[in-house]
């Protein structure tokens, strides 16, 4: 991923680290609404340790012995971090679920409710963290910068971890939308990395030199969906392609919008040091509704922008989504040109993306700032929006 540049200009930032301590990283979902009482669905309180939302839920499914996609949740949440979020789960005994005993997860309650629990239902998340290895003076070089968020609004970059651990999930969703199999296969499966585990660098190599049965041998077992698609790929006497035709349905989209991530980044790094300004044809993104409209006068709206009401937005790619007109306009047509797509071009089979708005900037409220063996944060933002975007700016590294 290319560096993308900061909205506060104070480049000295704190000089700290984040350690991998869990404790230094806490995550608390706040709730859209609260289960009701009654219904099919079980709503469970969990708080969760070393483990991703997806591990934690196939750990839950396998002891339950449900499928998992009777299981719900209104967002993913990092593995790094204890994170205290809400999933549901169809028709099961509480008791049941109350009895789970499982490595990193404690269950904190268990409730019913009519619906299942959805992506986005939540109304947004309260971070705490901890800025190890900084001095004293970090407080207040923070608290600048802090000022500046609170007032002009937090870059709303999609983060680092949007794309991956390789970080290159947009660049297999962009293979996948222009249909090359080639570089799919090299992205998947081939093109060791210097952080890639040593067995896998070993069997992507094998990967690139054709050798398909030794790749095979060498993959980590960890890395089923690798695995799953390259023994797929042997069993067809090294059709690669066959092999990828198996990609789970979830990862396909989950590649095709890191793409869509990738661009709304692009068109954010052009405009960020006016995101809090709006411009003739511009789409502004209304906050307290997610609704959208065009910008005829911008001094008309520019108050309604200063109390933070609306924000400028960028697009995320797709057949349904408004673009801007205008000098804005013309930087969103000019990036779809260079992606070499049409707005109906960003869908697979299977896999549909209407395409939306996404603010250019987010609000940063419940702020507080403090010292406690280290430089500690606390702050509110809303849903998919990015912690790391809020240390990215502290921190500068």
């Amino acid at each position: 991923m290319e560096d993308l540049p900061f909205l506060t200009e104070d480049q000295s930032g704190t000089g700290g680290r984040i350690k991998a301590k869990p404790q230094d990283f806490v995550v608390e979902e706040i709730p859209l609404y609260e289960p009701s009482g009654e219904g099919q669905h079980v709503y469970v309180g969990l708080e969760k340790r070393g483990l991703s939302t997806y591990q934690a839920i196939s750990s839950i499914a396998r002891q339950l012995g449900v499928p998992t996609r009777e299981i719900g949740y209104a967002g993913q949440k990092d593995a790094r971090a204890v994170t205290r979020q809400m999933i549901s789960i169809d028709g099961v005994d509480p008791a049941r679920v109350e009895a789970l005993d499982l490595p990193g997860v404690v269950i904190l309650w268990v409730d019913r409710h009519r619906n299942k629990l959805k992506m986005g239902h939540l109304a947004g998340n309260r971070f705490t963290i901890r800025v190890r290895d900084v001095a004293n003076e970090a407080e207040a070089k923070a608290g600048a910068v802090l000022d500046e968020l609170g007032r002009r609004g937090v870059p709303n970059y999609f983060g680092e971890q949007r794309f991956g651990v390789r970080r290159n999930t947009h660049r297999l969703g962009r293979a996948m939308l222009h249909g090359d199999a080639n570089a799919l296969a090299h992205e998947y499966l081939g093109g060791p990395q210097p952080g890639d585990p040593p067995l896998a660098q070993a069997a992507r190599r094998a990967f690139d030199a054709g050798d398909y049965q030794a790749a095979l041998a060498k993959w980590p077992s960890s890395q089923r969906e690798e695995r799953r698609v390259l023994a797929a790929a042997v069993r067809h006497g090294g059709d690669v392609q066959r092999g990828l035709r198996l990609l789970d349905k979830k990862l396909r989209r989950l590649f095709v919008s890191a793409y869509q991530s990738y661009l709304f980044n692009r068109l954010l790094a052009a405009r960020i040091q006016a995101l809090d300004r709006l411009e003739l044809g511009d789409v502004a993104f209304i906050h307290a509704s997610g609704a959208a409209f065009l910008v005829k006068d911008p001094a008309i709206e520019q108050p309604r922008a200063d109390r933070f009401e609306i924000s400028p937005s960028g697009p995320l790619y797709g057949p349904k989504v408004l673009l801007a007109e205008g000098r804005p306009g013309q930087q969103e047509q000019d990036l779809l040109v260079e992606s070499g797509l049409a707005l109906d071009e960003f869908r697979l089979p299977g896999v549909r993306l209407k395409g939306a708005r996404r603010p250019y900037r987010i609000p940063l409220t419940e702020l507080q700032i403090g010292w406690d063996g280290g430089l500690m944060l606390s702050f509110r933002l809303p849903p998919g929006s990015y912690a790391t975007e809020v240390l990215r700016e502290v921190m500068k590294p």
